[in-house]
């Protein structure tokens, strides 16, 4: 994976971070109404994982956000 890729889904994690610490949900509870593993969150927010489409709706969904929230950096 490139670098710049590689800062695009950090930035993108640290976003998702920004909005479930607002909600004050902790990495757990997210992933219990998102409906996944909690270390699927982690890796989300710092970036290891490439995040589908799909459950970045479902993130957004569940932190009552616009999921283009995630991409403004």
């Amino acid at each position: 994976m490139k670098s710049d890729d590689k800062e695009f889904l950090k930035k993108l994690g640290q976003n998702i971070k920004k909005y479930r610490k607002l909600k004050k949900f902790s990495q757990e509870k997210l992933a219990e109404l998102a409906g996944v593993h909690y270390t699927t969150i982690g890796k989300a927010e710092i970036g290891q994982v490439n995040v589908s489409s799909l459950r970045l709706k479902k993130f957004a969904e569940t932190l009552d956000v616009n999921i283009k929230d995630f991409f403004e950096f």
